[in-house]
């Protein structure tokens, strides 16, 4: 809380910085002879960049990294009676008097006299390190701030190149945004690996990709070696593929219908209207889809299903009657369906982007040869938006692919080897969020599996995204 409102006195200080720079800058402009380098505004960010930049690195920096500085600080002064304790106990400590210290709640630890005094001094300890690091980081920010002030308004002078170290100071948080985002896909791809090597020096690879069976939380360990338990991930794979099978079944013929009319038969005031409400699809969140797919679309097909078998029950088709009547809410179709009403918008933006994308004078040209719309557009249009039209979809799948929420609350969580829509199956994501959730030992094969599952998903949606990104620039090295 302090370190925010340092930041918003900081902001404030800076902008009174960048006034006084303007309007300083604004004199000399007015009395100067020759014409000024940078305008007055220029001048001003330069002077209050110079002021807030330094200032709130240190503000962050200490916001980020001062618990992990007090929990070093505190270990580094445990007192004989806490040392003599395990590993576990003395973590539990640490976080005791830090919590003791902030007047948070602590563990229910209940701790002999002798511990309990080191506690309380340690809390204290601490409360007395905590303050002195935000005073050494309120105290180092108002520095820099005050220098940099200082530095800024000296600068300013008539043939000053501010608009250039505005630029630099711009350049430089761009390269830091980039760099950032690329060591964090790094850390992200690094962990991923490592913890997949983990899990596959005790499951063989090919157990994992073509066993026929999964079940990990039966799995028996001894010594980090799987004894008993199965970690085949074929049934995975296949309701993986059936869920995305179904939703591009629906999403790709009515995506691309919707595309092709708002783009080739719409009004300008239609597709005004239309597609704004379309696109209103992709703004709902995936857990009201699934919420919409277990308590409505679930009991509607069941119901159907339940109706289509009571009529069939007695006569040459009774046990696919029986069948249908003993039909679930839970199925893959279900999820299938709900998941390819949330890819329409995806599909049938990216399509209708693609083929406006088309040159107008291939259009003019088949209808100046006496072609008609309807021809123009199967003969024409569609062949030239092909290989965009065929990108959008791979994005679709590898969007359907990573899919969670529709398929947990819709689809089931039984691993079954099925191409059957009727039955509850479940995918590679479903399994993720129920290995890793609650309080898990990342050092089991039964956890780890679930790294082993993300970096198949990872090569997999990787492989979709380069084929889409190959397709999309062959089409537009033909046609831009």
């Amino acid at each position: 809380m302090l370190t925010f409102v340092a930041l918003l006195v900081l902001m404030a200080f800076s902008g009174a910085v960048y006034w006084a720079a303007r309007r300083r800058a604004g004199v000399i402009a007015r009395g100067s002879s020759t014409p000024i380098n940078s305008r007055p505004g220029h001048h001003g960010a330069y002077a209050a960049v110079w002021t807030a930049a330094p200032a709130a690195l240190v503000l962050i920096l200490v916001g980020f990294f001062g618990d992990r500085v007090e929990e070093s600080l505190v270990e580094a002064r445990l007192p004989a009676v806490v040392r003599a304790m395990d590993a576990a106990e003395q973590q539990i400590f640490r976080d005791d008097a830090i919590s003791l210290a902030r007047g948070q709640a602590r563990s229910e630890t209940l701790y002999a006299p002798e511990v309990q005094a080191a506690l309380e001094a340690s809390a204290a300890e601490v409360k007395v390190l905590e303050g002195r690091l935000h005073l050494f980081s309120l105290a180092a920010a108002a520095a820099l701030a005050l220098a940099g002030a200082v530095w800024g308004l000296s600068r300013i002078r008539a043939a000053f190149r501010a608009r250039e170290g505005v630029e630099r100071w711009i350049k430089g948080l761009l390269l830091a945004c980039s760099v950032t985002a690329v060591f964090t896909t790094v850390g992200i791809v690094a962990s991923l690996v490592w913890e997949s090597w983990r899990f596959f020096q005790a499951v063989p690879l090919h157990a994992f990709l073509f066993g026929l069976e999964w079940d990990p939380q039966s799995a028996m360990y001894a010594d980090q070696v799987v004894s008993e338990g199965a970690f085949g991930a074929i049934p995975l794979f296949a309701g993986t593929f059936l869920i995305m099978l179904i939703a591009m079944l629906v999403a790709a013929p009515v995506g691309l219908f919707a595309a092709i009319y708002l783009s080739e038969y719409a009004s300008p005031r239609t597709r005004g209207l239309v597609k704004p409400l379309l696109e209103v699809l992709a703004g709902v969140p995936t857990v009201v889809y699934g919420f919409f797919a277990a308590l409505t679309v679930g009991p509607l097909f069941r119901a159907g299903f339940n109706a289509i078998g009571a009529q069939l029950v007695g006569g040459p088709f009774n046990d696919l009657g029986l069948y249908l009547g003993e039909v679930q809410n839970q199925m893959a179709l279900v999820a299938g369906a709900v998941m390819g009403v949330m890819l329409i918008p995806f599909v049938s933006s990216l399509s209708d982007d693609i083929i406006n994308a088309v040159p107008q004078s291939l259009r003019d040209g088949s209808l100046a040869m006496g072609a008609t719309r309807s021809e123009t557009v199967k003969k024409v249009v569609l062949p030239a938006a092909l290989p965009g039209v065929m990108a959008a979809m791979l994005l679709a799948v590898s969007r359907a692919v990573g899919e969670t929420m529709i398929v947990t609350m819709a689809a089931g969580l039984q691993a079954r080897t099925t191409l059957n829509p009727l039955e509850t199956v479940t995918t590679v994501t479903v399994q993720i969020v129920t290995l890793l959730t609650g309080d898990q030992e990342f050092d089991s094969p039964r956890t780890l599996s679930a790294f082993g599952l993300g970096l198949t998903l990872f090569v997999v949606t990787l492989a979709l995204n380069v084929v889409a990104l190959r397709i999309v620039q062959k089409y537009r090295e033909q046609y831009d």
